[in-house]
């Protein structure tokens, strides 16, 4: 038998060496966990540094009078990339469209706010990541097959498996077995179920025509519409006059010089300009129709800015021609073409809508023969040119009757006879 020292002695040196092997696993562990920590907090502090690099872009300042719009759209989605200065999204306010643009290349990678939304000035709005811009990947780049999947077993996903046989195929070499038979008087109950059904009223035939309906939500420039159409009737005394116009001398001299004025200055000579020159020159005559009320006062103009109504798809439009009193045919047919253009591309500024003296509005041009316009307050009055026939209607607490008419006799006879507009003759 061995003695207990010798026992006790191996007894030790095993437990030594185990020690020594713990303490070299332990050292070879730290050393790995070191390692994945110091790669960990280099990626956390990659992602760290991108993510402080993000910008967030607020809603812009749309105009003094405009605090908040309704998000129309996004014209960029997260993941995107974008250029400096490109689009982003729509605010829809109730006067005009606001473009919100990307203020340098990036990508986007977050959106503050959802479609149909109402977002104030200076509220978040979306986040970019500044970078190259340029076109996003297309989803069949983005798909690609996993690299590291063998080309052998790269098989094509869509493809279902096929079926795998049920134990009962199985069993039957793939013959399903027969059911059980039906029994007689099973198959009399099923015969007199089937009498019943046939036997039952057929169904009331249904109504005919479409009874459904639609709901959409008026957009901003309706209600603001709404609203204006409203508050004009209710605030001013509104009565309309009407005079016939002989447009024969006027087409003559438009057939005379629309070619020369087309060729010359590259602008279609029309008869809104006519109407607009002898309305400035009538105004100028009679200042009242030319006026406004601010609170108890009356304010006359000594310029004439005529509102020029404008028909788009969301809605009716009036920008304005600025001191038309100044301007001759050729002048108010350029303003009016490129005030037009600007309506129905949605590209109208507040500026080009703001003030305002006295409105015209042309609805010959659907179709119309008679019409009462509503006044574009704070303007006293509006004239309406339906094919030959004029028609005005007057804020009565500022025109009496004799003015409106004296007015829209002073607009017939500068139509009737052109030439006056030209000599500015009385």
């Amino acid at each position: 038998m061995l003695s207990k020292r010798v026992i006790a002695a191996a007894r030790s040196s095993a437990f030594l060496a185990s020690r020594n092997v713990r303490c070299r696993d332990t050292a070879v562990s730290l050393s790995k966990g070191w390692k994945v920590a110091d790669s960990q907090m280099r990626r956390a502090q990659f992602h760290s540094s991108h993510l402080l690099q993000a910008e967030t872009v607020k809603v812009p300042q749309m105009a003094e009078s405009i605090s908040e719009g309704t998000l129309r759209s996004w014209s960029k989605q997260v993941g995107d990339s974008v250029e400096a200065d490109e689009e982003v999204a729509t605010i829809e306010t109730d006067k005009i469209d606001v473009s919100v643009n990307a203020p340098k290349s990036g990508k986007i990678v977050e959106l503050l706010a959802k479609e149909e939304d109402t977002v104030s000035v200076g509220q978040d709005l979306f986040r970019i990541e500044p970078g190259e811009g340029g076109a996003s990947p297309s989803p069949q780049e983005q798909k690609k097959v996993d690299p590291e999947e063998p080309k052998d077993q790269q098989l094509d996903k869509t493809t279902p498996e096929p079926p795998a046989p049920s134990s009962v195929d199985r069993q039957s070499g793939g013959i399903p077995p027969e059911g059980p038979k039906e029994s007689k008087k099973e198959v009399k109950q099923d015969l007199k179920s089937k009498e019943v059904k046939s036997k039952a009223p057929p169904a009331a035939p249904k109504a005919p025509g479409n009874r459904g309906e639609t709901r959409v939500k008026m957009n901003r420039m309706r209600l603001r519409i709404a609203e204006r159409l409203k508050e004009s009737q209710n605030a001013a005394a509104s009565l309309t006059t009407f005079n016939e116009i002989d447009m024969s001398s006027l087409m003559e001299m438009r057939k005379k010089y629309k070619d020369e004025v087309l060729k010359e200055h590259d602008v279609k000579l029309g008869f809104m300009s006519a109407f607009a020159r002898a309305c400035a020159l009538a105004l100028k005559e009679i200042p009242a129709a030319n006026a406004s009320i601010e609170g108890d006062e009356i304010v006359y103009h000594d310029y004439v800015d005529l509102s020029v109504a404008v028909a788009t798809p969301k809605g009716l439009v009036t920008p304005v021609v600025r001191n038309a009193e100044s301007m001759g045919f050729v002048d108010i047919e350029k303003e009016i073409a490129a005030l037009g253009t600007k309506a129905r591309d949605g590209k109208l500024t507040l500026e080009d809508m703001a003030g305002g003296t006295f409105t015209i509005s042309n609805g010959g041009v659907f179709g119309s023969l008679y019409g009462t316009p509503i006044i574009n307050l704070p303007q006293s009055a509006i004239v309406i040119r339906p094919i030959m026939v004029v028609a005005l209607t007057y804020d009565h607490r500022l025109l009496d009757g004799r003015e409106a008419v004296t007015f829209l006799v002073k607009v017939r006879d500068y139509i009737e006879d052109p030439r006056k507009m030209l000599l500015a003759l009385n």
